[in-house]
């Protein structure tokens, strides 16, 4: 063989063999593990690199649990770290589930906000906040006005000025939403959350395919750096577990047209656009099960046959009365 022929060869040869390893290195390197959550989850005793967790919150091998399947509960994790990062990505690795098969609630929701460990009532975290929450709503009772199914997602940004309207499910102030079957799956469920270039893009892989499928879309939305990543969780008169298995972060490379070094973090978040308020229109019912419809079925026929007893106790009554009169 020629030198200059074993040369090439050799020199392609290397990059074969060396470029998944390459690829793989590139990959990691994006992750942003100060903001990642990652099984095993134990650090030292039973803190959590990175994060902090509130109320109920319990931390297992392999899930940290906002809430168990129990009414009247919350919980939230914050990661302790704000993010500087122009361009990120977040991926969430979920399990939402519980007994119920028709009532279920309340839900849980993702932060990207100003103030961190905050409780309150928007699925177990702050109203009027600074930021954007991703709102996966699960409340299965007929919430105000809306025209979807439920399990819901959607978007909200807010100044402060905002308030999220629980008996309108927040329609009047999200940006935009989808439907998403999340709930009870023996498989993995997913979502992404990118944020790039001004733009917030909401995917799912709720069917276990290793697809993502958009949810929602919208330009223009402008949101600081410096903030928290987070979620929490709440239940009410109607419960479920909701638990993180995994979140990743990754850092996105600056497009052409961003300035590397411009200084975000006074932004107000603002959004150019919202969904219009939109009429209610009622979930389908659930409809019986067979057991409620026999037994249904079994309370009807009683009541009928009581009264079919007290009617033939009547008359026979009524008959006899009257043949004493003619006596």
């Amino acid at each position: 063989m020629p030198r200059d022929n074993f040369k090439w060869t050799s020199l392609l040869s290397f990059f074969i063999f060396f470029t998944p390893i390459f690829a793989e290195w590139n990959t990691r390197d994006y992750v942003r593990r100060e903001h990642s959550l990652t099984k095993p989850y134990q650090g030292s005793g039973m803190s959590v690199p990175y994060w902090d967790f509130l109320g109920s919150t319990i931390v297992t091998s392999n899930y940290v649990r906002l809430t168990p399947d129990l009414q009247s509960k919350s919980g939230a994790l914050w990661n302790s770290v704000p993010c500087y990062t122009r361009n990120w990505e977040l991926q969430v690795q979920f399990k939402v589930h519980g007994k119920g098969k028709e009532l279920f609630g309340d839900g849980f929701a993702l932060w990207y906000v100003r103030d961190r460990m905050q409780t309150g009532p928007v699925f177990g975290s702050k109203d009027y906040f600074h930021g954007l929450a991703i709102i996966m709503d699960t409340y299965s009772n007929h919430n105000g006005a809306h025209n979807h199914h439920h399990p819901y997602i959607s978007a909200m940004i807010n100044n402060g000025s905002l308030h999220y309207d629980h008996d309108r499910d927040g329609t009047h102030t999200q940006l935009a939403g989808c439907e998403g079957k999340f709930r009870n799956f023996n498989h993995d469920t997913h979502l992404s959350i990118v944020y790039k270039d001004d733009t917030l893009i909401v995917s799912t892989d709720l069917d276990g395919k290793n697809a993502w499928k958009e949810c929602l879309r919208v330009e223009k939305v402008l949101l600081p750096t410096g903030y928290f990543f987070g979620a929490s969780a709440t239940t009410g008169d109607l419960s479920d577990n909701h638990d993180i298995i995994a979140i990743k972060m990754f850092e996105l490379d600056l497009l052409d047209t961003q300035v590397k070094d411009e200084d975000r973090s006074n932004i107000i978040p603002s959004a150019a656009s919202f969904e219009a308020p939109r009429e209610r229109i009622e979930d389908e019912k659930p409809a019986m099960s067979g057991v409620k419809t026999f037994l249904w079925m079994m309370c009807v026929a009683i009541i009928i046959i009581v009264l079919v007893v007290l009617g033939i106790m009547w008359y026979q009554k009524k008959q006899e009365q009257s043949r004493k009169r003619l006596y």
